[in-house]
């Protein structure tokens, strides 16, 4: 196992990105095996060390905090919600890891997900891309083409539900939406189009 530097940081904070992250990751292993896509397989998996990586943070606060048999007993009902976090996130690498590994689903689960209304994309940005130095809310994405930018991944970082993000070129963007508005945003990520409309 890996040295995990302690990180001060609120339980309260931690449990909160621990639920940011483990819905992403249940968005990104379900559309990984529906699209069969690789690289949407591989971040979750990088979300799974993450999550790895917190809860060990979690546990050493959880550890520091308790004072008495008391605050044992109180604190032992976040070391559960951390159990629970843990399972999803390892539900959701086993998903990827069936993209990784080509082992095809079911043709009928995959049919039967492929007529759902919204799908998730992974779209790397360009330099001088439209969306280049705009905030998630400045683009207000879901009126003009019906997608929101669930998560941005910047080189190793992950910024989940990043409304006042301001988008950079290099970064990837984890968008959800109609198929329509997916493909319109691919455009504009690649500097093909100056409007959404």
């Amino acid at each position: 196992m890996k040295k995990i530097e302690y990180t001060p940081i609120s339980v309260r904070e931690t449990l909160l990105q621990l639920k940011d992250i483990s819905e992403l990751m249940i968005d990104l292993s379900y559309s990984a095996i529906i699209l069969n896509d690789k690289e949407l397989a591989k971040e979750v998996l990088e979300l799974e060390e993450r999550i790895d990586n917190m809860l060990y943070i979690l546990d050493m606060n959880l550890m520091l905090a308790a004072r008495d048999p008391e605050d044992a007993e109180v604190l032992a009902g976040v070391a559960h919600v951390g159990v629970f976090m843990n399972a999803i996130s390892d539900a959701a690498a086993e998903i990827a890891d069936l993209v990784l590994n080509d082992i095809e689903i079911h043709p009928v689960a995959r049919e039967v997900f492929k007529k759902t209304t919204e799908v998730l994309s992974r779209i790397e940005v360009a330099e001088g891309s439209m969306l280049v130095e705009k905030t998630v809310d400045e683009l207000d994405l879901a009126s003009a083409i019906g997608v929101d930018i669930i998560a941005i991944k910047r080189g190793k970082h992950w910024l989940i539900n990043p409304e006042k993000e301001v988008i950079m070129p290099e970064d990837i963007l984890m968008a959800r939406g109609g198929l329509t508005g997916i493909k319109i945003l691919e455009r504009a990520a690649r500097g093909e189009i100056d409007e959404l409309v």
